[in-house]
């Protein structure tokens, strides 16, 4: 997540971002006019409705480069008053409108080759056609290739749909390439089809990435090893124990905002903890390039009878099941009873409701120690 050109690493500065998006931008609107001209020619002149879905198919990737382009700039704009957070999901929503435009471009082409369907024509399609369509496929894979290299390189979910549907496309042709040799040398009609199955490949590819623009715009779970990055990169600090209720907000490409607890021990002199915490801030922000906000949760470490009540409330969470652990714990003695306080962490996809989950850890703390009351909360993780 850093700001560099390694090859394992993306590329996350917007302007840096914005010229691999414009030089695959401009390439692809280049080769798919040129695709769109060739197969339309070739179309008409063979009287196929597959290869005119296929032209169409390729226009409508040029309008989507257009978009994407359009969209990173617009992305790329500075932040202003009614903006704080800058324009970077401009980048999605550019990527949304995209997948719209290739679902309905599939939905018209399909309808058409309904019609050749019903009302057969068989094409008469020529060697040039042959090798139009068999240069398109190379073209296509050759973009498949450019743009998920550059996709990766930028972390761009729009490239990345560009590159799944550059394959997509490719097949496509290859289908209609198989439906034209198919009707020249067998002479059957096929070619209605042909067209279906293009249109189907359109609109799957429209759908997909239509899913995954959403996903982003709604708030999708980071990447793992951005995750585990951060939790091993905190262990550099010796005030901080561990961290816990990270959250990552996503704000478009190379505009994240991280914020987490670190838990320091109790007896610490807090102006050390701050200190190191506000130093840890300053250096995540320079190696993953994100805006970081730390809160510090004190925890006692040198009270055997608080460490024996913590082991028994962590023991009692994994018990109900293994999935679930706990932090934020604390505890205070009264008169009768001892209050365990903490928060319990319930995975998202867990079959046991909130309450029901409180229920059994609360029972199993209990069973051990029946002279405890149990402060709990059930939250899930954010990550």
């Amino acid at each position: 997540m850093a700001n560099t050109t390694a090859e394992n690493k993306p590329i996350t500065d917007p302007k840096v971002r914005g010229r691999y998006a414009s030089i695959a931008g401009f390439t692809g609107i280049i080769l798919n006019v040129l695709l769109f001209a060739g197969k339309l020619t070739m179309g008409i002149l063979a009287g196929s409705v597959a290869i005119i879905a296929d032209a169409f198919n390729n226009i409508s990737d040029a309008g989507s480069s257009i978009v994407t382009l359009i969209g990173f700039r617009l992305a790329n704009k500075p932040v202003d008053k009614e903006h704080p957070l800058g324009h970077g999901r401009l980048e999605y929503v550019s990527g949304f409108i995209v997948s719209i435009i290739i679902i309905v471009v599939g939905f018209e082409l399909l309808t058409s080759s309904i019609e050749k369907i019903i009302k057969p024509v068989t094409p008469t399609a020529g060697i040039v056609t042959f090798i139009i369509l068999g240069a398109a496929i190379l073209v296509k894979l050759g973009l498949f290739f450019f743009y998920q290299r550059i996709g990766k390189k930028i972390n761009s979910a729009a490239l990345k749909a560009s590159a799944f549907d550059s394959l997509c496309d490719s097949v496509a042709t290859t289908l209609v390439l198989v439906s034209a040799i198919v009707a020249k040398v067998w002479g059957i009609p096929v070619d209605g089809w042909a067209g279906i199955l293009v249109a189907g490949f359109i609109m799957f590819t429209g759908v997909k990435a239509a899913k995954e623009t959403i996903d982003l715009l709604l708030g999708s779970p980071p990447d793992k090893q951005f995750i585990d990055d951060i939790y091993e990169f905190s262990k550099n600090y010796p005030s901080v124990v561990g961290i816990h209720d990270v959250i990552v907000h996503d704000y478009g490409p190379g505009r994240q905002i991280v914020s987490f607890h670190a838990e320091v021990t109790s007896d610490a002199d807090i102006n050390v903890a701050h200190e190191e915490v506000d130093q840890m801030e300053r250096d995540m922000h320079k190696k993953f390039g994100c805006i970081v906000t730390v809160h510090l949760d004190p925890i006692v470490l040198n009270d055997p009878l608080v460490n024996e009540m913590h082991e028994i409330a962590k023991n009692a969470a994994a018990e109900v099941d293994q999935s679930f652990t706990i932090h934020d714990f604390r505890m205070t003695i009264g008169e009768t009873n001892v209050n365990l306080i903490f928060d319990l962490l319930v995975p998202t996809d867990c079959k046991m409701c909130a309450e029901d989950a409180e229920k059994a850890v609360r029972a199993r703390i209990c069973e051990q120690k029946p002279n405890t009351f149990c402060v709990i909360r059930v939250e899930h993780p954010y990550v």
